[in-house]
């Protein structure tokens, strides 16, 4: 199940929505013949690009497999070609940035292509499942760390795991999750996720609401 969020979106999700659009142009695809080769909806596809709908991370991957690109260029920069030996500087607040619902997204390394990993820096706002529809899931593996304030990760397959400011949690990607931040201010931690190809698995995050 996509992700809807069809409300007016703000500036950096309408930059977003241009780059996908000049992507699936620049290779002469209808949003149809896109939307089956990112194995999103068409008119999930069509939310993004006219940016009605932030989307969710795992809706990010999908487009860049399925229209072969990099990541980096959805958030308007421009990867190196990969090469032995190779670094990335990222300054303060100086990364690429995406919001969706609970989560303020800033990419980091985004001068490098083709990364075994994908680094966020992430303030969570959301402070109860009530803003996720449902799970993150994905094929591959994240870490978590937080870096200030304090986490609730919660998970179709443990119970709610709590983290504090210096704690950090490594899991399975496939499985289901949702993080909200516990503390009374948002939260700001360090997210990994590695970059690999990515199902979409239908699932709800209501029983956790529960």
């Amino acid at each position: 199940m996509d992700t809807h969020l069809t409300k007016p979106a703000d500036p950096s999700t309408t930059d977003l929505g241009r780059r996908v659009r000049a992507a699936r142009q620049a290779q002469d695809l209808t949003l149809e013949t896109a939307s089956r080769l990112c194995g999103v909806s068409r008119s999930t596809l069509s939310k993004v690009e006219n940016g009605l709908m932030s989307p969710t991370f795992d809706v990010l991957q999908k487009i860049v497999l399925g229209l072969k690109i990099e990541i980096g260029e959805l958030f308007g920069s421009t990867p190196k070609v990969s090469a032995s030996g190779r670094r990335a500087l990222t300054r303060k607040d100086e990364g690429q940035r995406h919001a969706y619902r609970g989560y303020q997204m800033e990419l980091l390394a985004t001068d490098l292509a083709h990364k075994a990993m994908l680094p966020f820096r992430i303030r969570i706002s959301a402070h109860t499942l009530d803003a996720f529809d449902d799970w993150g899931r994905h094929e591959g593996e994240e870490f978590l760390y937080v870096i200030s304030g304090s986490v609730c990760l919660y998970s179709e397959l443990y119970a709610p795991t709590h983290l504090n400011a210096g704690d950090s949690l490594y899991f399975d990607s496939r499985t289901g999750h949702a993080a909200v931040s516990t503390s009374d201010e948002d939260a700001e931690v360090l997210w990994m996720a590695t970059s690999a190809d990515i199902p979409q698995v239908p699932s709800t995050v209501e029983s956790q609401k529960k």
